[in-house]
Formats: structure tokens, C-alpha cells, sequence
């Protein structure tokens, strides 16, 4: 590094004292309960300078990034620290300022009380949940910082904790688009300094030392799906596998417990049998859910772990609910089942939001459930279908039904051997198939489509002149998705993607397609953003399969759920 000048010091240290001001007083405004930082020292050592400039070269918040090293760090101390230290301190910083944000919301929701509209009072639970979440994800991080792991899947692992970090401070927003009034405004600041914190301690992961680095050519894109095992990630067990190939009946196979309407079983609502369910389960707990239809909302929480739900057939076990925005429901809380317990299972059963098109957002299923796996599912809705929200996700031989953005969200996930099907929209409606959430340039989330059947649904296909349906559109900044060896028919418009609001994130978005087949699958009229590219290299589409994209060979591997390693 340059040496600087001595009026670029002079500048440098009061800008740092400043700024380090700024985080300790935005950090513990309207919180007694909060701990201020240590005092903030003058720093004004040209070494100790260029030390903070070096550990946040590359991050997208630099100044954020050398003030906060500064108020954490005083004097000469940064010289000392390793980068894992300076993470994990960043990182711990980071949680203080999640609790000051849920503190707040809870104070908010108590002091308001009847003045907050139904719409609002679920988009500060929303939040609540959601902070829950980022503590225990940014706790797990931690964990993992101090136990040193030098291999490529721990590098990968805090990556994912991160990127769901920083996806959970802007649902947390999300859910106040339609509110009126200034609640957002209130929180919104200090969930974008979380973010922002998140987003440099993931850009400075890449500085840790020793951990496993690949050859551009072998570059992961998706590189926490991990390697494929009999057609699975290998997160998912032989015993998981087992359990998701099995053609026999259910009734055949072995369960903890029984879910059946007519009484038959040990509990008539599905809601009832995960309340039962064991908490921080560390062995697959099987739930049995005889055929018939389930109407209620079902939610897997984080500390229900290793569920499994098995069903009697899509179309036969369905669990229905109509949730919707327009009802004042946030999209969050609007599924009709949400998962978020770790390496939870489904396989043989229909999710359904049955809204309908004139209701918008209207999730019929939402998870944030690391390494989760669904198997011969069927997810129908329109808006807003199959949302996947954060963290490892891998759907093999799934119907998905939907309009408008109806496979959407920031997890890594995998579609293999699927089948989405655009349905007839409102008159003033388009069809489109995804829309990815991606917001950092460093997470390593998007939307994987491979070898699955594009096309329209049965209410479609004789009126699909009449509407127009494309593969995408930018959610957010760094949009990313892929079609990949797919068979894309004719209901899709040549142009193939969308825009979101004019030149929004054409730029900075990657939306590529690799060997597709079918009537829609030509690229010649395909848009010309920078973003878009044709992928003409194998060795460049094999970075979005199982095994680079989710670290599936990691966890897959239980699930029993067939998949295969690479483009086929």
C-alpha cells in the first residue's frame, strides 16, 4: 500500500474518530439495556491505518468497514488480530445491534398497541422471527470463526450464514411495502447497518488464510452444494435417501407419528403432530400424513429440527390455506406452510395456496430451512408460488404451479427433474417464472433450473396467445439464475426475460441458459443486457449444478432423495 500523505492522515483520522462516533451512538440510541463499544481512541498511525485499509480492501462499505475496526479495535490493538478475530468481532458487534433492533420492535408493538393496523402489527412479527433467525445463524457463524476450519466447506458454510443474514434484514422490510404510515423508516436504518456489517464480514472471509482455494476454471458459484451421491447432495444420508426412493406405500414404512383426518392416526391436523415433534431433533423424525385435505397453516420453527413429512401422493395428501396480501397478510406470512427447521424433508404430498390470482403475493410454500429437500411435491398457487427464502434448498421431480414471480426469493437452490407450469393470470397480468433476491455480489444464493420441463399449465395453453410469460426478472441488484439442459417450450416470449423497473440491475444480474431444448428454448432473440449471456462452456455451467452449487454430496446424501452429481 502507497504511503499516505500527511494531510490524507490528518483527514483519514478525523473522519475515523467521526464515523466511529456515529456507529456507537446509532448503535445504543433509544436502548437502555444496551453496552456501549470501549472508548474510541485518536488513531492516527500511518501503520495501523493502512493495516484497517488493507483487512477492508474489497468489501462494499470500506469507510463502514475502518470506522467500525477502529471503535472496536483502538490504538495499535488491529495489528494483533487475526482476520477470523476481526470477523468474529465485527460479527458479535453486528448480533448487539440485531438485539437493539428487536428490543425496539418488541417496545414498538407495545407501545402502539391498537394503533397498529393487523398489517403492520404481522410485519413487526415478521421481524421479531427474523431477528431470531439472524442471531442464530450469526451464533453459529461465530462458532465457527473461533474453532479454526481451514477447509473449502467451512469457508462455504459461514457463507451461507451470512447471505441468510443479510436476506432476513430485507424481509424484515419487505413486509412493511404495503403499510402506511412511518413504522419502516423507524427500524429501517439500523437494518441496513446490519446488512451492511454482514455484507464486509463476507467480503473479508475471502482474506482468511489456508482455506482451499480453486482454479478459475473449477470456480464454484454455488459451491455449498457439494458433491452428488447416488443422484443426491450428499447432505442428505443413505437413510434419508432410503426413505424419500421408497415406492411402497407409506403405511409400509416405518414413522413416528400419524397424521389422518378421519381420526385413524394420532393427530387430525398436521399442525399438531410437529407441535409433538421433538425439538433439536438429531435423528430423522418421520411424520405420516394420510391422504386427504389439510386446511390450515403449518409452520416447522428453527428449533424443529430433522423433520420429515411423507404424504399418500401429490393430489392426494394436500394441506391448503388461502393467506394473501390483499387480506392485509405480509408475503412472509402468508404461506400456507413455512419451514425453518433445519434439514427438513418432504416428499409424496401437495402445498397449496388457493387464493387465487386477484390476491397477489399468496405463498404456498416459504422455507428458509438449511439443507431441506423436497421430493414428488407439488406446489401450487399464482403469486408468489415457491418461495425460497435463504440458505441450502434442493427440489427434485416437483410440480410447481404459479404467475408472477411464482419461484422467488435468496436461497441456493436446485430445481432437478421439476416441471413449472405457467397458469392463466389476471388480464393485466404477466407470467413469470422466477425472480431471484439476490442482493451482495459476494452471497453465493440463486436459482438453479436444470433438466426440468418449462411450459404452460392447462388453463394456459388455450388462451397463451393472449398473455405474455418470461423465464425471469431481477428481484434484486445481483439477480442470478439459470436454466440449464431444460425443455422450454413456446409460452415463453422470445425475448425470454423481463425487466423489473427499467436498466435496474441489467448490469449486475447473471441470467444464463446452457443447452436448452424446445419451441422457447432459441437465444437468437434473446435480450442484450449485460447480464445475460449464453453459456457456451460446460465447465461454466457445471458451477450451478448439485455439486458445486449447494454442496448437495454434503447433506443430500440422508435424504433418500435421488439426484445426480453434475449436467445429467
Amino acid at each position: 500500500m502507497h504511503n499516505l500523505s500527511n494531510i490524507q492522515k490528518i483527514l483519514l483520522s478525523i473522519f475515523l474518530a467521526i464515523s466511529s462516533l456515529v456507529i456507537l451512538l446509532s448503535s445504543t440510541t433509544n436502548v437502555s439495556k444496551s453496552a456501549p463499544l470501549s472508548p474510541i481512541s485518536h488513531v492516527d498511525d500511518e501503520e495501523h491505518l493502512q493495516v484497517a485499509h488493507s483487512n477492508c480492501a474489497g468489501t462494499l462499505y470500506p469507510e463502514l468497514c475502518i470506522s467500525t475496526l477502529a471503535s472496536l479495535f483502538p490504538g495499535t490493538s488491529l495489528k494483533q488480530k487475526s482476520m477470523s478475530e476481526l470477523i468474529s468481532a465485527i460479527i458479535s458487534h453486528t448480533v448487539d445491534i440485531v438485539k437493539i433492533s428487536a428490543s425496539n420492535c418488541t417496545g414498538m408493538k407495545k407501545k402502539l398497541g391498537y394503533e397498529l393496523d393487523p398489517r403492520q402489527s404481522r410485519a413487526l412479527d415478521d421481524c421479531l422471527e427474523l431477528f431470531e433467525d439472524t442471531i442464530v445463524d450469526l451464533g453459529a457463524a461465530l462458532s465457527d470463526l473461533r474453532t479454526p476450519n481451514t477447509s473449502d466447506k467451512g469457508y462455504h458454510h459461514l457463507q451461507t450464514l451470512f447471505s441468510a443474514s443479510m436476506t432476513n434484514q430485507y424481509t424484515c422490510l419487505d413486509g412493511f411495502f404495503y403499510s402506511k404510515g412511518t413504522r419502516r423508516r423507524q427500524i429501517e436504518k439500523r437494518l441496513y447497518r446490519i446488512s451492511q456489517l454482514v455484507s464486509n464480514s463476507l467480503a473479508m472471509l475471502e482474506k482468511i488464510p489456508k482455506h482451499k482455494k480453486k482454479s478459475c476454471k473449477d470456480e464454484q458459484v454455488f459451491p455449498e452444494y457439494g458433491e452428488m451421491v447416488d443422484g443426491f447432495p450428499e447432505w442428505v444420508t443413505k437413510k434419508d435417501r432410503r426413505l424419500l426412493e421408497n415406492s411402497a406405500n407409506a403405511t409400509a414404512m416405518s414413522y413416528d407419528l400419524v397424521v389422518a383426518k378421519d381420526g385413524s392416526g394420532n393427530f387430525t391436523t398436521i399442525s399438531e403432530a410437529v407441535q409433538a415433534a421433538p425439538k433439536s431433533s438429531t435423528k430423522r423424525f418421520v411424520i405420516y400424513i394420510k391422504e386427504g385435505a389439510y386446511f390450515e397453516n403449518v409452520e416447522v420453527v428453527k428449533k424443529k429440527t430433522m423433520l420429515m413429512f411423507i404424504g399418500d401422493g401429490i393430489g392426494k395428501t394436500v394441506v391448503k390455506a388461502n393467506r394473501n396480501v390483499v387480506d392485509g397478510w405480509t408475503t412472509f406470512r402468508s404461506a400456507t406452510v413455512a419451514v425453518v427447521g433445519e434439514r427438513f424433508i418432504a416428499r409424496d404430498m401437495t402445498f397449496e395456496n388457493s387464493a387465487g390470482p386477484t390476491k397477489h403475493q399468496a405463498v404456498a410454500l416459504r422455507s428458509g430451512a438449511d439443507f431441506s429437500a423436497f421430493y414428488r411435491c407439488s406446489f401450487v398457487g399464482y403469486q408468489d408460488t415457491l418461495y425460497v427464502h435463504s440458505l441450502r434448498q434442493f427440489y427434485k421431480q416437483c410440480d410447481i404451479y404459479g404467475t408472477v414471480d411464482f419461484v422467488f426469493g435468496n436461497a441456493a437452490v436446485v430445481l432437478q427433474d421439476c416441471n413449472l407450469y405457467a397458469r392463466k393470470p389476471n388480464l393485466d397480468q404477466k407470467n413469470i417464472f422466477t425472480a431471484q433476491g439476490r442482493d451482495d455480489p459476494n452471497q453465493n444464493t440463486g436459482i438453479s433450473i436444470l433438466n426440468c420441463k418449462v411450459t404452460a399449465a392447462a388453463d394456459l395453453i388455450p388462451v397463451k396467445s393472449a398473455y405474455q410469460t418470461y423465464l425471469g426478472r431481477p428481484w434484486r441488484q445481483y439477480s442470478r439464475t439459470v436454466y440449464l439442459r431444460s425443455l422450454i417450450d413456446d409460452v415463453v416470449e422470445p425475448r425470454g426475460w423481463i425487466e423489473w423497473d427499467g436498466d435496474f440491475a441489467l448490469s449486475t444480474l447473471y441470467y444464463g441458459e446452457y443447452m436448452n431444448r424446445g419451441s422457447g428454448a432459441s437465444t437468437i432473440n434473446r435480450v442484450n443486457w449485460p447480464g445475460y449471456r449464453v453459456i457456451n462452456s460446460s465447465d461454466e455451467a457445471s458451477r450451478f449444478t448439485v455439486t458445486s452449487f449447494i454442496q448437495g454430496n454434503d447433506w443430500l446424501t440422508s435424504g433418500g432423495i435421488p439426484f445426480y452429481a453434475g449436467l445429467s
